[in-house]
Parts: structure tokens; sequence; C-alpha cells
């Protein structure tokens, strides 16, 4: 146990000095979404990228993968946040940005799997070499970026308040946020600290 806490502090310690160290880039709110005509392959086969993928009133990016507990308690809500973003006119995305597990537990078969067995009704894409994740400044798995029609960040941060529990939810930022930007108008809350694991991502 003692030696499972220490390497789970080791790889924050990497997280937070790759950030630091200017590795990794970082959107802010109101930055305009970058990358988007990247083709990533979809467990569909097909190759997608986020404007391929886009609405008429935006869409949103959520970085995910298939082995993280949080991941695990919140992705039962993903197919209805699909359907939101659906009613809403903005697109959904699932990006994999686990690169150092592309080659085992997080490989596009294992993606595959994953995929059927929870009913994912949505592009669950593999970014490669963690481009994406790096380019927006994705921290964890789940963690939202909601883009607006004009491509500009309106929402980063955790799904909601509970990832624990729909039926403890107090707070539906993403789903708020969705329907602020459909509505054409401010987003209340538009930043939230994300919650999950580590992007085991490509640094160089």
């Amino acid at each position: 146990m003692a030696m499972k806490k220490l390497m789970f502090v080791f790889l924050i310690a990497i997280s937070v000095s790759a950030f630091a160290n200017g590795k990794i880039g970082k959107l802010e709110i109101g930055d305009k979404a970058v990358l988007t005509n990247v083709k990533m392959e979809d467990i569909s086969g097909v190759k997608v990228s986020i404007d391929d993928a886009k609405k008429e009133n935006g869409i949103l990016v959520l970085f995910s993968c298939n082995t993280c507990p949080f991941v695990m308690q919140w992705e039962d809500r993903f197919p209805d946040l699909k359907a939101w973003a659906d009613k809403h006119k903005v697109g959904m995305v699932v990006l994999n940005s686990n690169y150092q597990k592309h080659e085992s537990d997080e490989s596009m078969d294992a993606m595959k799997k994953h995929g059927k067995e929870k009913g994912y009704n949505f592009y669950y894409l593999q970014d490669s070499e963690s481009k994406i994740a790096n380019a927006f400044g994705g921290q964890t798995t789940p963690h939202a970026f909601l883009f607006n029609s004009e491509m500009e960040l309106s929402y980063k941060g955790a799904i909601d308040d509970s990832y624990k529990s729909a039926d403890d939810v107090k707070q539906a930022y993403l789903k708020d946020a969705i329907s602020s930007i459909s509505g054409d108008k401010e987003v209340a809350v538009t930043e939230t600290k994300p919650v999950g694991c580590s992007i085991k991502r490509k640094l160089d």
C-alpha cells in the first residue's frame, strides 16, 4: 500500500512538473480551439477530427479512458450527456490520450471492447500521441472542454459535482454550460477543478 501511494505521488509530481516546465499547453476560457483538423481513429474504424464532429452550437471534447475509477463512476452518464449535447446542437467527442498505455489496457482493441460493453453512442477517439491533450492542457480522465459556435473555450473542468452518483448531483456544470452556449447566453460557471486520474500522456 505504501509503495502504491509513493508511486501515485511520483506520477502526480511528474504531471505537475510537465505543466510547470511548459511541455504542455493550456487553453484558457475564451481561447480558440487548436488542432481541430487532426484526424483520430474512432472505435468504428473511421478517422474523425474535432472539426468533423462540431455542430451548429459548438463541440464538447471530453478526455477519458477505459480504466480510471473516476471514469467508471461517471461513464454511465456519458450517453445521457451525448443526448443533451445533441438536443442543443453541440457535437461531442471522447478522447483517449493515455499514450503510455496505448499498447496495453488503453489500446484501440481495448477501447473498442470497452465502448461496446458500455454502449458508447459517440465518437471514442484515440489521441495517439497525446497531441490534443497536450495542446489543450487536459489534466485528468475525465476532463471536459466545451467550445461554442465560434470554437472559443466556454467551459472546462468536471462534468458535474458528484462523480459517485448521478442522484447526488447538485450542480450539472457541463449540462448547464451546454444549455447556455446553445442559447447564446453567458456561461455562469466557466471553470471547475477536474477530478480524475492523471492522463498518461506522451511528453516529448
